[in-house]
C-alpha cells in the first residue's frame, strides 16, 4: 500500500475547490483600487481614462478591457496574459502563490492561503447586477443607415424601435474609449441601454443593462392567434414587415421566459412559435425552451448554414423579404 498524501495533477477545478475567482484577481490584480462591477484602470498598460472592468455574469467573475478587447476572459485567462504564461504555467503560478500544496507538499515557510483569503471579505453575491449606462445620442450618419436599409429598416424604423447612434457612452458615469470607425448602436429600453456593435465579435454586446426578460414588441401579442416569438431585435424588426404579432426575447437562454412573460404569451395567443437560430446551439435552445413551456418552433431552414446564414435577417439582407415571406406562408404562419 502506497502511504502518505495522494498527489494530484493541479488543474482550474482543483484550484477553485480551495479558493475562488474573486481571490485570484484581487492576487494578481496591480490596481488595487477596484470593485466588482466597476471601471478602473487597466493593468495593462498605463492610462488616464479608466477602460478596464472586472464583472459579474451567472454567479462567476470576468475582465474586460474597452479599449483592448484581446485582454478579456476569466480569472485564469487575466494571470495568463498579466504574466505572459501558458494555461499550465498560470495554474503552477497560482497553486505556488497561494500556497495550496496541490499536487505535492506545502511549502511551510510561506502563507497558508486560508490565511491570505481571510484577510479580506468575499462579495456577497457576484449574480449579475444591471449596471449604470449613459449614452449621448446622435444623428445616425450614411454608413449607419446603409447597415440598416441591408436589413429592409429606413430611420423610422429605427426611431420606433428606439435604436440610436452613439456619440458618447458611459458606464457607472466614467466614459468608456469609442472607436470612431466602428459600427455602435444603442438600443433603449425603459431606462437600461444595450450596446450593438454588429461587427465585433468579442465586444458585441458591451455594456448592457437591460433586464434578460426585458421584450420587443410585448404590445403587438394581443389576442391573436400566433405570437411569433424571435430571439433578437434585429430579426424582429425583420419579421414585422412581414406579420404583425411578433415579439422578441434578449437571447437564446430559458432565462429571458420567466413566469410572467410565459403567462402573457400563453394568454394572449393561441399558439406560442419560438424562432431561435438554425445553428446547433439555437437548436438545442429551442428544445429547451419550446419543451419547457409548450410552445412550437420554426427557425430558417437548416441549408443555410452552408452560406453563413442562421436568422431571418441575415436571410433578408441575402435573399431579400420575400423568401421569408414564401417560407412562412408554407409554415402557415402567415396567410
Amino acid at each position: 500500500m502506497i502511504s502518505g498524501p495522494v498527489k494530484s495533477d493541479i488543474s482550474h477545478e482543483l484550484i477553485l475547490s480551495k479558493i475562488t475567482e474573486y481571490d485570484i484577481f484581487r492576487y494578481y490584480m496591480s490596481n488595487n483600487q477596484w470593485e466588482v462591477n466597476k471601471v478602473t484602470t487597466s493593468p495593462f498598460r498605463t492610462e488616464s481614462h479608466p477602460s478596464f472592468s472586472i464583472y459579474s455574469k451567472d454567479g462567476r467573475l470576468f475582465f474586460i478591457d474597452f479599449a483592448d478587447t484581446f485582454y478579456r476572459g476569466g480569472c485564469f485567462d487575466f494571470v495568463m496574459k498579466m504574466y505572459g504564461l501558458s494555461y499550465v504555467e498560470a495554474i503552477a503560478m497560482i497553486n505556488k502563490d497561494f500556497n495550496l500544496g496541490i499536487g505535492d507538499s506545502k511549502d511551510f515557510t510561506l502563507p497558508d492561503y486560508k490565511k491570505i483569503v481571510s484577510s479580506y471579505q468575499q462579495p456577497e453575491n457576484l449574480e449579475k447586477k444591471y449596471s449604470y449606462v449613459q449614452v449621448v445620442t446622435r444623428k445616425f450618419n450614411k454608413d449607419e443607415l446603409d447597415y440598416w436599409n441591408d436589413y429592409y429598416q429606413d430611420i423610422q424604423d429605427l426611431k420606433d424601435n428606439h435604436i440610436y447612434a452613439v456619440k458618447t457612452l458611459y458606464l457607472n458615469r466614467k466614459k468608456l474609449p469609442l472607436n470612431k470607425n466602428e459600427l455602435i448602436f444603442g438600443y433603449f429600453y425603459d431606462n437600461h441601454w444595450k450596446i450593438y456593435r454588429p461587427h465585433n465579435k468579442d465586444f458585441k454586446w458591451i455594456p448592457n443593462n437591460v433586464p434578460i426578460t426585458a421584450m420587443d414588441g410585448k404590445q403587438n401579442i394581443n389576442g391573436c392567434d400566433i405570437a411569433f416569438i424571435n430571439k433578437s431585435k434585429k430579426d424582429y424588426m425583420v419579421i414585422k414587415k412581414l406579420y404583425p404579432h411578433t415579439c422578441a426575447v434578449q437571447n437564446e437562454g430559458i432565462a429571458c421566459f420567466n413566469d410572467e412573460n410565459v403567462s402573457f404569451l400563453k394568454e394572449n395567443s393561441k399558439r406560442q412559435i419560438l424562432s431561435f437560430d438554425s445553428d446547433v446551439p439555437g437548436v438545442k435552445n429551442s428544445k429547451l425552451v419550446t419543451q419547457s413551456f409548450a410552445f412550437e418552433y420554426c427557425n430558417v431552414p437548416k441549408y443555410y448554414l452552408n452560406e453563413g446564414i442562421k436568422d431571418w435577417a441575415d436571410l433578408a439582407k441575402k435573399y431579400g423579404l420575400q423568401i421569408i415571406e414564401h417560407y412562412l406562408k408554407q409554415k402557415f404562419i402567415i396567410p
